[in-house]
């Protein structure tokens, strides 16, 4: 019996026992020597590119999701390995934005989505522009690596666990001047009467995408379910814009080939060479935690990316896909909001999925042609220790007792709503790690912060960057967050780097980013033929 408080498999016992003697650790060492010295550079370009992009997932959380792994897999967790962790190449990216130390996800997708470093709470604009002053947005607009990869003849897809309008996933398209302004009712009058442009709005006008899956979709009620809604944009089901009909402007622009789903039977029912755009929004606002999640209603990140890269993988220019995992309790993000509400289980299930998505990833492409980028857009103040033995659930007890003569547990964050202190001590009436309800294994304990805060805050640590296939290998070293984006356009001969040595000249997409030139009567029949069928 190991610490954990199960059997430990016989596997992980010879393990242990092997670990005792010097033979062990020589021959591992001898074998990543060996494989160290073999390595090659893949030095031609890529035709496809992912980028898997964890929210918050920092490096503590990388190594706490690494023993969650396995031990989920019945083992003492610590000697497991994650699949993004098997990548042959890293490097660290510096998070901060030109305005701030500590990031938020609007500004380090800016960097690491269009190359340049911004101003905190602002999408896809240079440093010139004023957080929430939509004049200071003409003009100062910075193209993300999605659009370019689109302009070059690709196909393009966005995966997130959170709305698609969200701070990371806008950035991919939009450029605004606040994160806040999802849709047309959260703009302010001022920004509405000088011309901007609401998040929902540019989805559907910015960038053709060809797969955007997430949630956000608050015209649809949680509770009601549109049997309409898998083939005709009913009057709940695509509302995203508010004023702005987000579907219903997207399937008029796209109709040939489109659809739009809202449930995991209506993705699963799509086959993969029916479409050339898919558009599903499974949540009013935000898919739920994985450990809550209704799998036979919503898809799991896995499962989108799958259906995503089958999608995309037909275009023979190949495909950029986006692929996020963040999910929000107060507001709706899951590896990011996870820790941001205080509750490291949902935060580390979250990679572990994501984890998962890297892997399924791996067996449906090649790295002789595709790229994949795993890193993160900014760490929390999450950590985990206090001495703890080999094979302790990463959920658990530190071995002894803090100077007040009670437990704690590993994990701990420096700020958030798990603060309990009273009269300079902990408050006796707080939850207590071992007896409280839910205990601290519990997917919603809510671990000990330092500094009271209504929400746990980012850190301002520096991400780790993964990569394999095609010019994996200028993946090296400390470097910006906007070098990411550089990196991936360089391998993929994308502008501003199409003319380099070994590139052919970049072709644009037969297709602009707007709504096709189709005759206006017949899209306005086709719109006015899908409002009296929706009723």
């Amino acid at each position: 019996m190991g610490s954990t408080g199960w059997p430990l498999s016989p596997g992980t016992c010879l393990l242990l026992y092997a670990e005792k003697t010097p033979g062990y650790w020589n021959e591992g060492a001898r074998r990543r020597l060996e494989s160290a010295l073999a390595l090659q550079p893949v030095a031609r370009r890529a035709k496809n590119i992912i980028l898997f992009m964890g929210d918050g997932m920092g490096l503590p959380t990388m190594s706490a999701a690494r023993i969650y792994k396995g031990q989920l897999a019945g083992g003492s967790g610590e000697e497991s390995v994650l699949a993004m962790e098997t990548f042959p190449h890293v490097a660290l990216a510096k998070t901060y934005t030109i305005d701030r130390q500590v990031p938020d996800s609007a500004g380090t997708g800016t960097a690491y989505l269009c190359g340049v470093k911004a101003n905190a709470k602002t999408l896809g604009l240079s440093g010139v522009a004023v957080y929430g002053k939509c004049r200071t947005a003409f003009g100062n607009e910075v193209d993300s690596i999605l659009h370019r990869a689109k302009l070059a003849g690709k196909s393009v897809g966005i995966v997130t666990t959170t709305r698609v309008q969200h701070a990371s996933p806008g950035a991919a398209y939009a450029h605004s001047a606040s994160r806040s302004w999802y849709a047309d009712a959260n703009m302010p009058k001022e920004a509405l009467r000088d011309g901007c442009k609401d998040i929902a709005y540019q989805l559907v006008h910015n960038t053709d995408i060809n797969v955007s899956w997430g949630a956000g979709d608050p015209g649809r009620r949680a509770d009601v379910h549109d049997p309409q809604a898998g083939t005709v944009p009913g009057r709940r089901g695509c509302d995203a814009g508010h004023g702005v009909r987000c579907c219903w402007h997207w399937l008029c622009c796209r109709w040939q080939g489109a659809r739009y789903v809202w449930d995991k039977k209506g993705l699963d029912a799509v086959e993969d060479d029916s479409v050339s755009h898919l558009m599903g929004l499974f949540e009013p606002k935000d898919l739920k935690y994985e450990l809550n999640r209704n799998a036979s209603t919503d898809p799991s990140i896995v499962e989108m990316t799958e259906k995503a890269i089958r999608i995309l993988r037909r275009n023979p220019n190949g495909f950029f896909l986006f692929v996020e995992d963040d999910r929000v309790p107060r507001a709706g993000g899951r590896i990011d909001h996870g820790h941001h509400s205080g509750r490291a289980k949902q935060a580390l299930m979250e990679a572990v999925m994501l984890d998962r998505a890297v892997a399924r990833a791996g067996e449906l492409t090649s790295p002789s042609d595709t790229l994949t980028v795993v890193t993160a857009d900014h760490s929390h103040v999450f950590t985990f220790g206090g001495n703890t033995l080999r094979g302790t659930s990463i959920f658990g007890l530190a071995p002894k007792k803090a100077k007040d003569k009670r437990a704690y547990t590993s994990i701990l964050y420096g700020n958030g709503p798990g603060y309990s202190i009273r009269n300079g001590g902990r408050d006796p009436a707080a939850p207590n790690p071992v007896s409280s309800v839910p205990p601290a294994e519990d997917k919603d304990y809510r671990q000990q912060a330092a500094v009271p805060l209504e929400t746990e805050t980012h850190s301002g640590e520096d991400v780790v960057v993964l990569a394999q296939g095609p010019m994996a290998h200028v993946f090296h070293g400390v470097q910006e967050q906007h070098y990411i984006a550089h990196a991936m356009a360089y391998a993929a001969c994308l502008e501003p780097y199409a003319t380099e040595p070994g590139c052919r000249a970049a072709r644009r997409a037969s297709h602009g980013t707007q709504c096709s030139s189709q005759p206006l009567l017949a899209l306005l029949a086709l719109c006015v033929a899908a409002h009296m069928v929706g009723g």
